[in-house]
């Protein structure tokens, strides 16, 4: 049991990057490309690349893909599709939307498909002279193989600083098999004179074990 808890412990890797755009849609016809790489002090390493597009203004799809390689030379990943649509229509601040997804994730050798059902709600807000978003994710993530489930509830709250640096505060909550294991990741956000791309900068740190915390660097582009 312990081999299929990791299994779908796999799925969780790669769920937390701050690049995920939550309830808000992707403007049709536009594009969101992000890579990232973390690793903690006793070489855990992990990377990512997700990319979403605009499909339609009522259609967002993507994919996700992600790959860990543990202390001990363990190996794990998860790969995804999804789409996400807008539970409501709304010119105000509030956003709802809901996410399907498909995929596998597999650690060693052993692969297990995967479906994620997920339901987000998010709102930006002004902090005096300031712009910020608050999002909620929630959602469901089943191992069809083994016929486990985990829940995940993810919080992000950003502001805006100036129009080139922001900063993130996210708190990541996941549960599986009675167990609950929870983490917080502050990350800051810098947009070179270029423009044309975002770098980030962060950290991931377990409640549960801190010791394990991971340093994050990663950018993100749009096009």
């Amino acid at each position: 049991m312990r081999f299929l808890v990791l299994i779908i412990l796999a799925i969780c890797h790669f769920q937390s990057a701050p690049a995920r755009a939550g309830a808000w849609l992707r403007e049709e016809g536009t594009s969101f490309l992000s890579t990232s790489f973390s690793a903690t002090y006793f070489r855990d390493i992990f990377s990512e690349v997700y990319a979403e597009h605009g499909l339609r203004a009522d259609l967002t799809i993507g994919f996700d893909f992600g790959l860990a390689t543990l202390r001990n030379g363990l190996q794990s990943g998860y790969a995804s599709a999804f789409i996400r649509r807008p539970l409501m229509h709304s010119d105000g601040p509030h956003r709802l939307s809901y996410e399907l997804g498909v995929g596998a994730a597999w650690l060693a050798d052993e692969v297990s498909p995967t479906l994620k059902t997920g339901l987000s709600w998010g709102r930006g807000f002004k902090l005096g002279e300031d712009y910020g978003w608050v999002n909620v994710d929630a959602a469901v993530h089943w191992d069809l193989r083994h016929r486990l489930h985990i829940g995940k509830l993810d919080t992000t709250v950003g502001l805006n600083f100036t129009d080139k640096t922001a900063a993130m505060l996210q708190v990541f909550v996941s549960h599986i098999q009675g167990e609950t294991y929870t983490s917080v990741a502050p990350t800051v956000i810098f947009a070179p004179k270029t423009d044309k791309f975002r770098i980030t900068f962060g950290a991931e740190a377990p409640f549960q074990d801190t010791n394990n915390t991971r340093l994050k660097i990663g950018i993100w582009r749009t096009f």
